[in-house]
């Protein structure tokens, strides 16, 4: 069984674009090489990848099983290739890493600040998805850890225990709400919000659950951080849904008022996860236990 990096890459292209004429352009191979390569493959391999059509190709149940190989080992290829490069400049290793909006915002900054400064030779990229976006990324194996909403994750992702992560409606004290210890989301759906810009993941996952309603929530602003939302609902401006560990601590300097939301949406876990803990490169498997470790639960 022999073939490259290049075979590899370019079965990735040709999946991606249901081309192989694309897909060699894409890694700027000819098409004759690009044919024989894929040939190459299928008879490396002892199976077929691809079913030809007049419209492209699709991929057999073995070409889909070869697709998640080979975006796991190019990824960890591109990984290896940024760790020695990171040598090269005086820094050891990078941890990718996904988290939702209310990890991010709520629990990670202290959380890796320690980290960081007891690993002073490991770097983090952190980048904010939905927990479902995340799920896939793991899957894919296009980044090393997640940490994300329990109820979004596939069963054949490793996940530990981080904390709960409960949605809850924040009101000013003087709203029609404010007395309220729960309410349905269906309740308030057609009221005013305050909310979050509509690339934070979180403004997603709550409108989202709004369309299953039958509605569209109307934003009387859109803001970039709880604590901006906050003071906008103080002022009476509109009703919002945040973290309850944000919503608490706002309401200590706000005049706001925190409301259950008695959907099962709004009751969530959050989980560190990753495709296998034990395979992860070793910088990621120490962030992995330092989280563990300081997780509020």
């Amino acid at each position: 069984m022999r073939f490259d990096l290049v075979d590899l890459q370019l079965f990735v292209a040709v999946a991606e674009t249901r081309s192989i004429t694309n897909g060699a352009v894409k890694v700027h191979l000819a098409l004759a090489s690009a044919s024989e390569r894929i040939k190459g493959l299928e008879e490396a391999l002892g199976v077929a990848l691809l079913t030809r059509g007049r419209r492209g190709v699709e991929l057999t149940p073995a070409g889909e099983s070869l697709l998640d190989h080979a975006r796991v080992v190019l990824h960890n290829v591109e990984a290896m290739r940024g760790d020695l490069l990171a040598f090269a400049r005086g820094a050891k290793a990078t941890v990718r890493f996904l988290a939702n909006t209310s990890g991010l915002s709520e629990y990670l900054p202290k959380a890796l600040a320690a980290f960081l400064a007891a690993h002073p030779h490991i770097s983090i990229d952190v980048e904010e998805r939905e927990s479902a976006e995340i799920a896939r990324a793991i899957v894919i194996g296009s980044v090393d850890l997640g940490l994300a909403a329990e109820h979004a994750l596939a069963d054949n992702i490793e996940r530990m225990p981080f904390s709960e992560d409960r949605l809850v409606l924040v009101a000013g004290r003087d709203d029609e709400l404010a007395n309220r210890r729960q309410v349905d989301f269906s309740e308030v759906v057609r009221r005013d919000f305050v909310g979050l810009i509509s690339s934070i993941a979180l403004h997603t996952h709550i409108s989202g659950h709004a369309a299953r309603l039958g509605a569209r929530l109307r934003f009387r602003a859109r803001l970039n951080s709880f604590d901006a939302i906050g003071q906008m609902v103080a002022a009476g401006i509109g009703i919002g849904v945040m973290p309850e560990v944000a919503a608490k601590r706002c309401a200590r300097s706000m005049k706001i008022n925190v409301i259950k939301i008695r959907d099962s949406w709004a009751n969530r876990k959050l989980v560190i996860c990753a495709r296998s803990f034990r395979a992860l490169p070793k910088p990621a498997q120490q962030l992995a236990e330092h989280l563990r470790k300081c997780a509020p639960r």
